[in-house]
């Protein structure tokens, strides 16, 4: 895997002792991913600057494409009251101007007060996928160039009663993402089950998880997506959250009770006993998310944000 970091000016390929410049015209991460020479000439270069003086932006440019998977964690189906075995592949869309950078504040709006987490791994898309396009196990490492770190910000209390994931989703530094986007090298894909995913809030481990829990492979969510939507170079894909987020389901004697009340009095009980879970996001909360292997081999370095009330 080749690390590359981003400024506003510049490409960068991060080393153990810094980072060299990328020698590319490219301003987007379509042109980016295009010139592999330029990347490869980087990282075999021994120029280096300190990665500390850098102020890193999000490797994913904006306009692109940012589509998501519901539910793809058996951990996650599991706290949502749902059944691992029998949950549907299913996807919804954000708005690339909800992307920010991995050191830039989560703007939580005046009117959300259940602001949730979800870390998740963003398969950065390589050569075009087309609607009726037929994808093997062959032809992955060809549509997935790069991995990067994704936060999946959420406001529970616009999701849930409006069904709306789109809006709830897609305010802006909703999907910080990076810093590093591990742009592939031959083999690396083998060993996307063994990426772990990790989310703390304020120090505190919130959710912990490897790929061995998901549901839908990459595999099968291209597959699925070849029906209906096309993919460019430099899209987004993100491919669910472990459990562990705020948000859980209530017990089943208690969810069976609330299907026979009124919707706003069924919301409003619930929002207000969610209103009193410490879990969910507050103003100056600081999130650090990691998503590599185990051994180091795959890192894709350390997501920094912080909340901050609009």
């Amino acid at each position: 895997m080749i690390p590359v970091l981003r400024t506003s000016d510049a490409w960068w390929v991060r080393h153990a002792d810094g980072a060299s410049r990328v020698d590319t015209a490219a301003t987007n991460t379509a042109e980016l991913l295009a010139d592999r020479a330029a990347l490869d000439a980087a990282t075999a270069s021994s120029e280096r600057v300190s990665i500390h003086t850098l102020d890193l932006c999000s490797p994913v440019t904006a306009p692109c494409r940012v589509v998501a998977q519901m539910t793809n964690y058996r951990s996650h189906v599991e706290d949502s009251g749902m059944n691992p075995d029998t949950v549907p592949l299913t996807f919804f869309r954000k708005t690339s101007g909800s992307i920010s950078g991995p050191t830039d504040d989560v703007i939580k709006p005046a009117h959300v007060g259940l602001l949730d987490y979800e870390v998740e791994i963003g398969l950065v898309v390589g050569e075009p996928l087309e609607v009726g396009a037929s994808v093997g196990e062959d032809d992955l490492a060809r549509h997935i160039a790069a991995l990067v770190v994704t936060d999946d910000v959420s406001a529970r209390d616009v999701q849930l009663p409006k069904t709306q994931f789109y809006e709830s989703k897609s305010y802006p530094t909703f999907t910080p993402v990076g810093p590093v986007l591990g742009v592939l090298e031959d083999g690396d894909l083998r060993r996307f089950e063994q990426l772990r995913l990790t989310l703390r809030v304020n120090g505190e481990i919130r959710q912990d998880s490897t790929v061995a829990d998901m549901i839908y492979s990459p595999l099968e969510a291209l597959r699925t997506l070849a029906r209906f939507q096309r993919l460019d170079t430099g899209d987004l894909v993100l491919t669910g959250t472990p459990g562990g987020t705020a948000l859980t389901a209530p017990p089943k004697p208690v969810e069976i009770a609330g299907a026979f009340l009124p919707p706003a009095l069924k919301w409003k009980i619930f929002f207000g006993k969610q209103g009193r879970n410490p879990k969910y996001l507050k103003d100056g909360d600081v999130l650090e998310l990691t998503v590599g292997t185990d051994d180091g081999a795959l890192d894709l370095g350390v997501q920094r944000t912080r909340v901050r009330e609009a």
